[in-house]
């Protein structure tokens, strides 16, 4: 997209969310009637998620030539991902044991979703068993992105290792990764009306300003809580990009376009076509972008984690439980796995949660304290999730030479 052009976009797109904040408080229930313009780009945007990840890993892949050199590309992603994810559940558990949001706090359950209480029992084999899928085509329909993924990647592995019959191939996926960008940006165009309708529809369900106001003030403290972790952990993510790119905030400004069309979905994979098209406009490796932001979708959800760790806390501060340290330290633990196994969906680590609820034997029906509120902090912490793919495809692109043009099954080395 033209810099121009990319400009007042992403100006369109801020006066959407603006105008949806205000609309959506003003006019109250009024404002639900134009949530199917939102509900129609966020289906557009969902239409090329599955096309996209399938093409952009097995070209992103492919382009980092010796299958050899995959293993270690992927660790150093891994390596990422997780240390961001557990700084980002230790931020949140101390933000939630210094303002202790939850002492002295009553309630009454509103009772749980049929997705939540599906979730009762569930453990880390499940997680585990969810990297593969009998169906490629039903996890596809699904939204299922993980297995997709963990296929695109042994499945690009193996076509480097076939010479010129496997360059046809990812040649073929090459072409249907661009197509797909070029509908990314055609379909940008559409995002300030939809980011709008979205915000507006989505605080108008809600009830309007009053109604807001009201669910913020029974558990304002909660509110304080998760955002400040959530501020705390976007600026360090800000300085990792600069210790290990030597980025500044000139690459946050690129990638406002996403940041705030993530804030508008809520969800991370919605996101994905948009984070992948200003990370490359910002002069990301395409080998990164294409290798890092898929994966980051479904797997790096920073802000997911330190919602359910400071959630957990709260519940049981509401439930005048004090947890202890062994106690916390496996609400560490499972809350860094269980957010990578959320979807990257509105409101999925609500699902995930109950494997850390159960991990600290405290009861589900807490979760009922979350509900009125978790959809509106659910865009913060979508926002987080993709800034930090954002700053982790500039840590890989950090590791790869500087190489443009590689083709299809050319060897790459690393930097040292």
């Amino acid at each position: 997209m033209p810099h121009k052009h990319a400009t007042f976009l992403l100006l369109f797109i801020v006066i959407g969310v603006v105008a949806g904040i205000l609309s959506g408080w003003f006019w109250g229930e009024a404002m639900a009637e134009i949530a199917w313009i939102g509900k129609l780009f966020l289906n557009a945007l969902k239409m090329l998620i599955i096309p996209l990840i399938i093409a952009a890993v097995v070209s992103g892949v492919a382009a980092l030539g010796d299958v050899r050199r995959l293993g270690r590309i992927g660790g150093i992603t891994v390596i990422y991902f997780l240390a961001t994810t557990v700084i980002a559940v230790a931020i949140g558990l101390v933000m939630v044991n210094i303002i202790q949001p939850g002492n002295g706090l009553e309630f009454e359950s509103t009772g749980l979703s049929e997705s939540i209480a599906a979730k009762e029992g569930t453990g880390f084999s499940d997680l585990l068993l969810s990297l593969v899928t009998p169906n490629l085509v039903a996890s596809a329909a699904n939204t299922q992105l993980l297995p997709l993924i963990l296929f695109a990647i042994v499945f690009s592995a193996a076509l480097t290792t076939l010479g010129r019959v496997g360059e046809h191939v990812i040649a073929f996926f090459n072409g249907i990764n661009e197509a797909m960008m070029k509908l990314v940006t055609w379909l940008m165009y559409f995002a300030p009306v939809g980011i709008f309708a979205l915000v507006a529809g989505r605080l108008g369900k809600a009830g309007g300003g009053d109604a807001f106001v009201q669910e913020i003030e029974s558990v304002g403290l909660y509110i304080v809580t998760v955002l400040s972790g959530l501020g705390l952990h976007f600026l360090v993510l800000m300085l990792i990009l600069f210790l290990i790119s030597g980025r500044g905030p000139g690459y946050l400004l690129g990638l406002l376009r996403a940041l705030f069309t993530a804030f508008g979905t809520a969800s991370s994979s919605a996101t994905l076509p948009l984070t992948m098209e200003c990370a490359r406009e910002n002069g990301v490796d395409l080998r990164a972008v294409r290798f890092v932001l898929p994966l980051g979708s479904t797997i790096n959800m920073n802000g997911t984690a330190l919602y359910e760790a400071v959630a957990v806390m709260f519940i049981a501060q509401a439930y005048g439980l004090d947890l202890s340290i062994g106690q916390q330290i496996i609400v560490l633990v499972t809350a860094t796995f269980a957010a990578i196994g959320a979807a990257g969906i509105p409101e999925a680590g609500l699902v995930t949660m109950v494997i850390v609820l159960e991990a600290v034997g405290l009861p589900l029906e807490g979760i009922g304290l979350l509900l009125a509120v978790d959809w509106f902090l659910d865009r913060f912490r979508t926002s987080v999730n993709v800034w930090g793919d954002a700053v982790g495809a500039t840590v890989l692109h950090r590791f790869l030479p500087d190489a443009e043009g590689l083709q299809p099954g050319e060897s790459v080395e690393l930097r040292p």
